[in-house]
């Protein structure tokens, strides 16, 4: 399914997420299950289904990764059950950082200091992958797509890594 058409998008990376929001209210109303009290048991079932779908079209729109990775499933690109890994070198020793500096701060006489130099690094280097991927993920040629990919997935990367220095954050303070 196309969310993009069911939220009647632009397929763009960049979307207006208040727009987002109130076609999904207009959505929602539109096929609520009370809506369907009275109604057959095969449309109430329907109602449902529908809902369902315009949950998950407004969470995968929403997220910008998730809304990279719908942009090239619908070019055919499929990441989402994939295990490939990042070739990148340079991106593979800057994780390796990442993590020991993560690890460092368990025993930093300054904790807060590494936290905030970790989270201006995560920022830059997200907001780096972000302008890239939003220029490559609407192209239609096969090589640019798996470097939109590939930024995904550095992405995703990210992500996790930002979860954990939410909890190491949280442990610490």
């Amino acid at each position: 399914m196309n969310y993009f058409e069911l939220f009647s998008l632009s397929p763009r990376y960049d979307i207006d997420t208040a727009l987002l929001a109130e076609r999904y209210r207009d959505l929602q109303r539109a096929v609520h299950p009370d809506k369907f009290a009275n109604a057959s048991e095969q449309d109430k079932r329907l109602a449902v289904q529908r809902t369902a779908q315009i949950n998950d079209g407004y969470n995968t729109l929403k997220h910008p990764i998730l809304r990279a990775e719908h942009m090239l499933s619908l070019k055919g690109i499929d990441l989402s059950h994939e295990s490939t890994t990042v070739k990148d070198t340079q991106f593979l020793m800057q994780q390796m950082e990442w993590r020991e500096s993560l690890e460092d701060l368990k025993h930093s006489d300054d904790p807060g200091e590494l936290i905030d130099q970790l989270h201006d690094s995560f920022s830059e280097h997200q907001a780096e992958f972000t302008s890239q991927l939003s220029e490559r993920v609407t192209s239609d040629e096969l090589p640019v797509l798996q470097q939109a990919a590939d930024l995904i997935r550095k992405m995703k990367f990210m992500a996790k890594l930002q979860d954990e220095l939410a909890r190491a954050e949280d442990a610490l303070f």
